[in-house]
């Protein structure tokens, strides 16, 4: 059986039409899922039970389990262990900003690309997540906190372009105007540097923020973090990012993990400056969060403000990322990660 949530409105309608029924009980239907966020067929009281019976028998109604939820003593941040009905775990993280409630989630159960720094790649990719089961999180964490979302990063576990298509139906259903009508300009979709997806995901006509994890200004020591740098240069990343911009007109987030004593000398500091001159973004400095796994530490603070205040004045916008939760399991992955370690000692 199919996942309702997963159509669109004109999909839905096709197919109510298919099961001999009125065109117009699509938009009810839909507004239900993806307005009203109901999660049972039996709560649609403006649809005949008749059709109700008919929904039950054809679609499967999407729905994650919380199995944790893990509040910040520092900050509101709220970070949620979801259980998939195939019982896997995925992650995603609720924090309030004064723009407004912004929420983290994942596209995939793990992650194949290897970045050292990660907890989510540390047991490979399970499997992708379908485009219902990325805005289920969403949801879940809008009847949980009672607060609407109005900002989306897709930057949790897994990587969007190695599960591109589900990505981009998730974008277009998060940002109907007959859903939550979020605001493309407010959802931002993270990878790691896969090529064809940045270029393909230019010509989709989206207005969504594209944020390049790039990490190293060059070749080689980006391949010391990231094993994507193996199938896609620097040069080639920058180049898509370029193609993205001039398709779109949004500026590229070029992420970078400070690593100390890795990537966060003066001499890194100096060839990103040369290298991110005359493209247009803005670089977001993020302080690693240490993975019990591996031995990278995060820099300091006065490295941070020394990094950050050579780019300002040579003329990189350069902003240093709010860290959001950090006393509750904050690297990507970790939380999923304690929980198997805890109940079972398996990973999954």
């Amino acid at each position: 059986m199919d996942e309702i949530k997963s159509r669109s409105l004109t999909e839905l309608q096709d197919e109510l039409i298919a099961l001999k029924e009125p065109k117009y009980r699509a938009k009810q239907i839909y507004e239900w899922l993806h307005v009203k966020l109901v999660n049972d067929f039996d709560e649609m009281s403006n649809i005949p039970a008749s059709l109700r019976e008919k929904l039950k028998e054809n679609y499967i109604l999407t729905k994650l389990k919380t199995v944790r939820v893990s509040e910040s003593k520092i900050d509101s941040t709220k970070k949620f262990l979801f259980e998939t009905s195939d019982g896997n775990y995925i992650e995603s993280v609720w924090m309030q900003y004064h723009h407004g409630n912004s929420v983290c989630i994942s596209s995939q159960i793990g992650c194949r690309m290897g970045c050292r720094f990660c907890a989510s790649t540390i047991d490979g990719l399970v499997r992708s997540l379908s485009s219902a089961e990325m805005l289920e999180q969403i949801y879940e964490i809008t009847r949980i906190t009672g607060e609407r979302v109005s900002n989306v990063v897709v930057m949790g576990m897994g990587e969007p372009m190695d599960n591109y298509d589900n990505v981009v139906k998730f974008v277009k259903l998060l940002t109907c105007e007959e859903g939550l009508n979020i605001s493309q300009r407010n959802v931002t979709v993270s990878t790691c540097g896969i090529v064809p997806g940045i270029k393909k995901l230019a010509d989709e006509n989206l207005q969504i923020t594209l944020a390049l994890s790039l990490h190293a200004p060059n070749d080689e020591k980006r391949r010391e973090l990231m094993p994507i740098a193996n199938s896609y240069s620097v040069e080639e990343c920058l180049a898509a990012c370029d193609y993205y911009f001039e398709k779109t007109k949004r500026r590229i987030s070029f992420e970078y993990a400070l690593v100390s004593g890795v990537n966060d000398n003066d001499k890194e500091a100096e060839e990103l400056i040369r290298l991110l001159k005359g493209h247009n973004g803005h670089v977001n400095l993020i302080p690693v969060n240490p993975v019990k796994e591996r031995d990278y530490k995060r820099s300091d603070k006065a490295r941070i403000f020394a990094f950050q205040n050579k780019l300002e004045k040579n003329g990189i916008n350069v902003t240093i990322r709010r860290e959001m939760g950090r006393d509750i399991d904050g690297a990507c992955g970790q939380l999923r990660r304690t929980h198997n370690e805890e109940t079972s000692g398996v990973q999954k």
